[in-house]
């Protein structure tokens, strides 16, 4: 089945399941007044694609670039225009939680004008991120409350790359994304000396997205709740590494991702196994023995899932050299960032 063919079979069934039976609560609010995706055959008016690509382009995924090419979010296309044909959709807030960073200097990010919102759900730590706006909502603070569905700003095309959006591919780039490491700023100035990081923390190649789709229609599927932490847990495993080291970041801010392992309660901890999808989210973290590891080394690859590399190859964390599998330099990079 193609990864086209896999999407819609996934919308289908999510869709067909809230036709057929209602739906739960929703966690996530959609992040503006388009509401295509819910609409069965309808994902052309709800995804701005790139040029003369088709809509699939301005989904999630290893989806430009003929799958070698990362696109961190969704693009939304705008249901209201004014009268420059300027995009004029609200942007709202898609849960509860506080103001974590705006940038309203468009020419410092390929996000142009953007800001990001903190919030707790199931005592994770999610993070949504809104970029490519006209305007920012006048008063808004870092460190503000906000409530779900409250108003942002104004969809826009803002952006600091060398081709324009177009006023026909105006868009919101939304993401969902998972905290890599507080520590990022200097794990940056360490590893790219020289290199400007205008945002901090909240540069985007710390923030480990999901699929906000998959999200959104889950969520509304009847019959189970939806659950956000087992929505990550479930995610596809692309490989499997060894880290000796007992501390760090992402142990603290995710303990829901922790899986037990009475020995190494009984034995005490050597280090973490971690699974990882294929954008490197680390979807789940199992504390090992010395006793059972002490035939490795600091970090090493134990297993890749071939199927899952060959669906979703564009992060290029793992890579093959003569017929065995290794950790790519952004695979080697991703935990350096993340054990920092």
């Amino acid at each position: 089945m193609s990864r086209w063919s896999q999407f819609m079979a996934a919308a289908g069934l999510a869709l067909a399941g809230l036709t057929a039976r209602g739906h739960g609560a929703e966690v996530f609010l959609l992040p503006t007044p388009n509401r295509a995706i819910y609409t069965l055959g309808a994902m052309e008016r709800y995804f701005a694609p790139t040029p003369g690509r088709s809509w699939e382009s301005g989904t999630f995924g290893c989806v430009r670039s003929e799958g070698w090419r990362f696109h961190e979010g969704i693009d939304i296309l705008p249901v209201e225009r004014d009268k420059r044909g300027e995009p004029a959709d609200a942007i709202l807030a898609t849960a509860d939680g506080t103001v974590a960073y705006i940038n309203e200097q468009a020419h410092l990010s390929n996000y142009g004008k953007y800001l990001v919102l903190r919030h707790q759900v199931e005592g994770i730590e999610i993070y949504s991120l809104y970029a490519h706006l006209s305007q920012i909502k006048s008063g808004l603070k870092t460190g503000q409350r906000v409530a779900a569905g409250s108003v942002l700003g104004v969809m826009g095309r803002t952006t600091n790359t060398r081709e324009p959006i177009t006023k026909d591919r105006a868009h919101l780039h939304f993401e969902l994304a998972l905290l890599l490491n507080e520590r990022f700023p200097a794990w940056f100035k360490k590893n790219q000396p020289g290199e400007r990081n205008d945002h901090g923390v909240w540069n985007g190649q710390n923030l480990a997205g999901l699929d906000p789709r998959l999200i959104l229609l889950q969520q509304r599927r009847a019959g189970e709740p939806f659950n956000l932490t087992s929505f990550i847990r479930r995610q596809p495993e692309m490989c499997r590494v060894w880290v000796r080291q007992t501390d760090f970041p992402w142990l603290r801010r995710y303990p829901a991702l922790l899986r037990r392992n009475p020995a190494a309660e009984r034995e005490g901890t050597a280090g973490y196994e971690i699974a990882l999808n294929f954008n490197g989210v680390p979807i789940e973290l199992t504390p090992r023995t010395p006793a059972e590891t002490r035939h490795l080394g600091r970090i090493q690859l134990l297993s890749v899932d071939p199927v899952e590399y060959q669906r979703n190859p564009c992060r290029r964390l793992v890579e093959s050299k003569n017929g065995q599998w290794q950790l790519g330099r952004n695979g080697l990079s991703l935990l350096d960032l993340l054990l920092f």
